[in-house]
């Protein structure tokens, strides 16, 4: 990744046209071929860019551009739509180059296999007296996240989610409707478990008699006490 700040100007022509008048800005130009120009405020987002695929081209600025105190121009254009950024470049107080390697991107916390098996662990969350059967319990159509029995050792089937949302509940709908047609399984109760439930999807859940749980995943890594809690 090449660092470049610099006072310029920058021009955008191609779908709509767009101009920076002349400032102090950071040039990010990444190895994918894209360049960001961001300025000192803005969050993460740049003023201009130029997405890949693209091509990068240094020209020599013409007599009236030198005069005018242009060192150095970029012109920086993308070969699907022909669209073009042109960046003059006046004076640059910054230039560097990093060799990143391979990102192993972003991991997020609360996914839905880490609350599985924080549920597994945890399944009294589910009331008392229920006890785990297993987790990714096998179906024609897929594996059901945990197959558990309740305090009565009925079946029940829990879908997990980390927003919960309509789709999340007709998938638990089509578990169902296979588990219960299994003489060793039925009856089965659906719990649908999620860190934040969709008021749609709850009213539907509800509405075809599946449990709704809410999830507090800091909680259940013992991150947060909820008992303790004022609010």
């Amino acid at each position: 990744m090449r660092l470049v700040i610099a006072t310029c100007s920058v021009d955008y022509a191609g779908r709509l046209s767009a101009h920076l008048p002349l400032a102090k800005r950071l040039l990010m130009l990444k190895s994918d071929g894209s360049i960001l120009v961001h300025s000192d405020g803005g969050s993460y987002k740049p003023l201009n860019w130029m997405s890949p695929p693209c091509s990068i081209t240094v020209q020599e600025p013409d007599a009236d551009q030198a005069e005018a105190g242009i060192t150095e121009l970029w012109k920086v254009t993308q070969k699907k739509t022909d669209d073009v950024l042109v960046v003059s470049l006046y004076d640059i107080e910054h230039d560097s180059a990093h060799e990143l390697g391979i990102d192993p991107g972003l991991v997020k916390d609360g996914v839905e296999a880490h609350l599985q098996k924080l549920l597994a662990e945890q399944i009294d969350l589910l009331g008392d007296g229920h006890t785990l059967v297993r987790r990714e319990y096998m179906t024609a159509i897929g594996p059901v996240d945990i197959l558990a029995r309740d305090s009565a050792g009925a079946s029940v089937a829990v879908e997990i989610k980390r927003r919960g949302d309509i789709d999340g509940v007709e998938q638990l709908t089509r578990y169902l409707e296979l588990m219960n047609r299994d003489p060793h399984l039925a009856p089965v109760q659906g719990v649908f478990a999620a860190q934040e439930i969709k008021p749609q999807a709850r009213t539907l859940a509800l509405d075809r008699g599946i449990r709704c749980v809410t999830l507090d995943y800091d909680a259940m890594r013992g991150l947060d006490d909820a008992d303790s809690r004022l609010f």
